[in-house]
């Protein structure tokens, strides 16, 4: 069962972060919160997204992301 794991300020955050977890195996889903109705205001306002993967792989993933900003 997926767990959210973190969420994103930003779409590049996303796709870099979900391109190092597809190199590495790791099961996942990024979810955008982009509403068309709003045109994607409350997406910008907030927060772009979050990923979603297996409780197991919180750690592995928690570990990436830091090192993106390393």
């Amino acid at each position: 069962m997926n767990v959210k794991i973190l969420v994103f300020s930003n779409e590049f955050e996303a796709t870099l972060l979900g391109g190092l977890l597809d190199e590495n195996g790791i099961p996942h889903i990024i979810r955008s919160y982009h509403d068309s109705a709003y045109d994607g205001l409350w997406q910008t306002k907030t927060s772009w997204g979050h990923i979603e993967a297996p409780e197991e792989y919180r750690d592995e993933i928690l570990e990436l992301y830091k090192g993106m900003s390393a």
